[in-house]
């Protein structure tokens, strides 16, 4: 059996993207702002519009595991991006809250995502889009049978 080498695959393709994606992404990310990342900023996107999310929900949204997650909100908390409390209903559970610094960055990453967003889908139709959503769930689904 001859076996395609990986760089011959569409998987490469759409992994390669994607870094390219996250890469220009956070350049524009970090001319705007310094110390924040984009997964920090997808979790201040997330807990801005979900406030009761737990970090087990917040890391299933932003494709982190639980430990990651946890050393994520301890920078942000560092940061003074977040503020971590007890959670009053849960002891077990802490209450995340954005603080004031956090919200600043929500008014500064909307304009920044919007080009970055238009920036990377520039010449592709609203149907390409649309059939590459389809095949990619297609994708997904298969590996989520297997």
């Amino acid at each position: 059996m001859d076996l395609p080498l990986p760089s011959e695959t569409i998987f490469h393709v759409i992994e390669s993207s994607i870094k390219e994606y996250r890469k220009f992404a956070q350049r524009n990310i970090s001319n705007k702002i310094k110390d924040m990342t984009i997964d920090q900023g997808m979790l201040l996107l997330f807990l801005n519009k979900y406030p009761d999310l737990t970090q087990n929900e917040i890391a299933e949204l932003v494709f982190k595991d639980n430990a990651s997650m946890t050393r994520m909100i301890n920078t942000m908390v560092q940061k003074k991006y977040l503020k971590r409390s007890m959670n009053p209903e849960d002891r077990r559970r802490y209450k995340i809250e954005i603080t004031n610094k956090g919200k600043d960055v929500l008014e500064t990453l909307p304009p920044i995502i919007h080009h970055n967003r238009k920036s990377s889908l520039k010449g592709i139709s609203k149907n390409e889009l649309n059939q590459l959503e389809i095949i990619l769930s297609k994708i997904r689904t298969n590996c989520i049978k297997i």
